[in-house]
């Protein structure tokens, strides 16, 4: 997998752009090394200590995508997503005219899916993208009208966060507006892969068909928008800050659906809307009937409120407990209301030191080993950290595609993660360099472990003595290109915030941390890998 030619390559094309990483001098070493023959590439191992540490409630406000659902890890345990949202009118300050009869009300909001096949009928057979759990398997889904006010307060946007289910739960209004007599609409609901189909006839008498992408379509209770919508009072609906104030929202709340263990949907509830349509008089004088419209955005605040039940002994027990001076021998890193891993690179033995001239000096406050690389001048050809999974406890699990590493003392990314400019097809997989991307074993078709690349990081480690040897996190990413942090709800001397793109992604896990008790020497303990080049 490490090469010598792929090294040469990386040289080479470090040679050319690494003065975008401020590193002129290594720039210039490395093209006389390359040119001449003049080096010896050689790889070391560094021990590292990593430990895990808890994250309870979040922020959890202004997610891109919001789970719903149900999905019950075997690994971690059973989380409950549920979701609030304002909504917003499309068009603000709507003519009804006379006499408005209601005929629908429909919800839409789409799912993330991919086209498999089209039949010669230009049917098309979609799979359902961030979905976990059976195959549709059901949950009971109960919409209804929000009582909680989620608009600013003296001009500040609230905060909310994961642990507000119950707060939310118990303002809720009246009965649920999802109360369709098909059960697939509310306490047998599924996420359903099948594309949407809608006939229609021209003026001509011709039928049309049109097809849209699998979506949450649910009818809702008309009484209830006539009320709300149709005869709302003068003036409700003449701007948004005035709706919000009127209508505060919509609860989605999440139940099991009998013995049926559920399912888990990731969502980008901003792309849905409420179609409320209606028939209404042309005229005092004309009774003919046209239609109407309103539609209402599911805009504006929005709070994703996440329920764990049935924790995994295992993941409680070191989450709870973890080893800050040591290490853990496992790392649990989970999304939502989960965990993370914090890491401390070199060994922490600090019995010595050299000054500018080289000469051995006493403690510095800088790992021994740290002193000793930078005093022979290793030049970093590349570092990275590879995560082994604990492939058999993960077994029955769905697996993040990602994870995120990043500056866990100031809450930022390194920079490697800056100069990362790659793109990708798919957006998750950009910044390729960087990584963190799920590898998966070509025996058993299941992940066996993250790369991350800190190149850079260690770089400037290695050549900068004033270079401060932060600890780093990592996290699971539901987006590599969401690099900013949420702040827990109650912080600790041990965690204040912990990635955005980390709350978004339900998923977790088990990696092998820097040490076994058991198995001093296994080979799947995290490392710092290294390549580096010695002048002659």
């Amino acid at each position: 997998m490490h090469n010598n030619s792929f090294f040469k390559t990386l040289l080479f094309f470090v040679s050319v752009v690494l003065f975008v990483s401020c590193d002129k001098e290594y720039s210039a070493v490395g093209d006389a090394l390359i040119g001449e023959n003049n080096f010896d590439l050689v790889k070391y191992n560094s021990a590292v200590a990593a430990h895990n540490e808890k994250i309870t409630a979040i922020q959890s406000n202004g997610l891109q995508v919001n789970a719903l659902g149900i999905y019950d890890n075997p690994a971690f345990g059973k989380t409950t997503a549920n979701f609030a949202t304002q909504l917003t009118l499309a068009s603000v300050n709507p003519t009804i005219g006379l006499n408005p009869v209601i005929d629908s009300v429909m919800i839409d909001v789409p799912y993330f899916s991919t086209v498999l096949s089209t039949d010669v009928s230009g049917n098309r057979t979609y799979e359902l993208d961030s979905i976990y759990g059976a195959s549709l398997a059901k949950i009971k889904l109960s919409v209804y009208e929000s009582g909680r006010y989620m608009g600013t307060q003296s001009g500040t946007p609230q905060t909310f966060y994961t642990n507000q289910n119950t707060e939310f739960d118990n303002l809720k209004i009246g009965n649920r507006l999802n109360d369709d007599a098909n059960t697939a609409q509310n306490d047998a609901f599924f996420f359903n892969p099948r594309e949407n189909r809608f006939k229609s006839t021209t003026s001509a008498g011709t039928e049309v068909i049109t097809r849209t992408a699998p979506s949450m379509r649910m009818r809702l209770n008309t009484a209830f928008f006539k009320d709300k919508i149709i005869n709302a009072p003068a003036g409700s609906l003449t701007t948004n800050d005035v709706f919000i104030n009127y209508f505060k929202g919509l609860y989605f709340k999440v139940e099991q659906s009998g013995a049926d263990k559920g399912s888990l949907a990731m969502i980008n509830f901003a792309k849905g809307t409420i179609t409320v349509k209606y028939k209404e008089e042309t005229s005092a004088t004309d009774k003919t009937l046209i239609d109407k419209s309103i539609v209402l955005n599911l805009s504006g605040s929005t709070a994703s409120l996440l329920e764990q039940s049935n924790t995994n002994a295992d993941y409680g027990t070191a989450t709870a407990n973890p080893n800050r001076v040591l290490g853990d021998e496992k790392l649990y890193v989970k999304g939502g209301e989960g965990s993370l891993a914090v890491i401390d690179l070199f060994e922490k033995k600090d019995l010595i030191g050299y000054d500018k001239n080289g000469n051995l000096t006493g403690p510095n406050g800088v790992s021994d080993e740290l002193d000793n690389i930078r005093k022979e001048g290793w030049l970093i050809n590349e570092a990275s950290l590879v995560f082994n999974i604990d492939a058999t406890a993960m077994k029955d699990s769905f697996e993040p595609q990602r994870i995120y590493l990043y500056d866990y003392t100031n809450s930022r990314p390194i920079i490697d993660y800056f100069l990362d400019g790659t793109t990708a097809t798919k957006p998750k997989k950009s910044r390729l360099v960087f990584d963190g991307n799920l590898n998966y074993s070509s025996d058993t078709k299941r992940g066996s472990n993250y790369k991350v690349r800190i190149t850079n990081h260690i770089r400037n480690l290695v050549k900068y003595a004033d270079s401060t040897n932060i600890k780093l996190g990592v996290a699971v990413t539901e987006s590599i290109d969401i690099a900013n942090s949420y702040s827990l709800k109650t912080p600790s001397i041990w965690i204040a915030q912990a990635p955005k793109s980390s709350v978004m992604n339900p998923l977790g896990t088990i990696l092998y941390g820097g040490r076994s008790s058991s198995n001093p020497t296994d080979k799947n303990l995290l490392k710092l890998e290294i390549y580096y080049t010695k002048p002659k």
